[in-house]
């Protein structure tokens, strides 16, 4: 990022979740923040204490890391394992956040939030009509109509029609809005027709260069769990209520009997709802590991022969899960559960790394596993494929620079005299 004035730009970052946590969106947001400082923007964040990582000490209050200001509210870190005790907790972190970007040197030229928690944006809007603060939204989760989706609230619920009508202020005076796909950018402009044109689609990365290929009999992670003599079908990340997990436990249900390993590594609210159907079944072909350090997440991606994507009937659009690129990294092939509609299956179809089923279709995935087992270069064939695609679509210098141009047109706007310009593709050296 070339500097064409001596004013550097600052940018503030709001996200609930952020290392040490867990949550795969702190930790993109993190790489994405110490990115942008490296290139000369002035950048500090605003989180909360670990959320997924409860088991680990309080962070610090504050702290600079890699040349990014961190500030974290103990407030927000209340009953972690309980729905309404995050929800309570995401509350309280908005409101720490508000009374600490009351002053002005703290909010910067432009604020970034994330939908961690999902009311954060409605923050960004209050500031913006309280002091006029610029504000970039990046959506991971689509608010309120997950939990329509999901059957929590009702289409016509108050709250629902509420939140709606505070989304559609919220987009329409934010300087730029990044989504994930191209179907959750529909969605937002089927309620918001005048924000279509400041929308930006940039997925998520995963780093080629940390994230590779092994052998499981070189890898440390396989051998300590016994999977680097079996077939190990992985499913690593968030076990929430928008994953479709039944379709992936009846599976397991019928290749219990076949020397087939299924792992799962992470939390969430259905993974004890999965430990009592084990329980229940007498699975002795399921591992549970909870979340795994960032720096042994090379060796636990590895450690398997297949990575599973999956998301529930309903939610297409709504949300995206994170864990596809990094599976792409590693170069395993990939069985995404989803419905036919998805952007995953045109992904699928593009990169030829894997195979969708639908919802439910577990005699298909299990053939699918099957195949695998019975044809590994198949299967290594797929994984190779997968990692050459995502290093010609989602490598951290190809989406950063993506990020890096929305950011300058805020900026831009903003004030001319504070111009942060991404390098041309032939020159840039960012890494995230």
């Amino acid at each position: 990022m070339h500097r064409e004035r001596d004013v550097p730009p600052q940018l503030s970052i709001l996200t609930q979740f952020f290392p040490p946590d867990y949550a795969p969106t702190g930790q993109l947001m993190a790489e994405l923040a110490q990115s942008l400082s490296r290139e000369g923007v002035k950048v500090q964040v605003f989180a909360g204490q670990p959320g997924y990582a409860y088991d680990c000490p309080l962070a610090p209050q504050k702290e600079r890391v890699n040349g990014v200001t961190v500030r974290r509210t103990r407030t927000a870190r209340l009953w972690p394992r309980r729905i309404r005790g995050r929800a309570v907790g995401g509350l309280l972190y908005c409101l720490r956040s508000l009374v600490k970007l009351i002053h002005p040197a703290r909010r910067g030229d432009l604020v970034l939030v994330t939908t961690e928690p999902p009311y954060l944006p409605l923050l960004a809007y209050l500031l913006h009509c309280l002091f006029k603060q610029p504000y970039l939204c990046v959506v991971y989760d689509l608010y309120p109509d997950v939990a329509v989706a999901l059957n929590v609230l009702s289409h016509n619920h108050a709250l629902v029609r509420l939140w709606h009508w505070l989304n559609g202020q919220t987009w329409r005076h934010a300087s730029a809005i990044v989504v994930l796909t191209q179907t959750m950018k529909q969605r937002i402009v089927d309620h918001c027709p005048e924000a279509a044109t400041k929308i930006s689609v940039i997925h998520n990365w995963a780093d080629p260069g940390s994230i590779y290929p092994r052998a499981k009999a070189d890898n440390w992670f396989a051998r300590q769990h016994n999977l680097s003599e079996v077939f190990t079908v992985l499913y690593s990340g968030n076990m929430g209520r928008c994953h479709d997990m039944d379709t992936i436990m009846t599976t397991a249900q019928l290749l219990r009997h076949e020397p087939i390993r299924f792992v799962f590594i992470g939390a969430g609210a259905k993974r004890q709802t999965c430990l009592s159907q084990v329980s229940r079944l007498g699975l002795s072909n399921c591992l549970f590991l909870p979340y795994q350090a960032k720096a042994d997440l090379p060796y636990s991606l590895t450690a398997c022969d297949l990575s599973l994507v999956s998301l529930v009937p309903g939610v297409e659009g709504l949300v995206a899960p994170s864990k596809l690129y990094s599976s792409l990294a590693a170069g395993r092939p990939v069985a995404a559960i989803c419905e036919p509609h998805s952007y995953l299956r045109s992904l699928l179809a593009e990169g030829d790394f894997g195979r969708a089923f639908d919802n439910g279709d577990s005699d298909g995935l299990a053939n699918f596993i099957r195949m695998l087992a019975a044809d590994t270069h198949r299967g290594h064939q797929m994984g190779h494929r997968g990692r050459s695609y995502m290093q010609q679509n989602f490598t951290p210098e190809q989406i950063t620079r993506r990020y890096f141009e929305v950011v300058d047109a805020c900026i831009r706007r903003l004030n001319p005299a504070l111009v942060a310009v991404a390098p041309p593709p032939e020159t840039a050296t960012s890494r995230l």
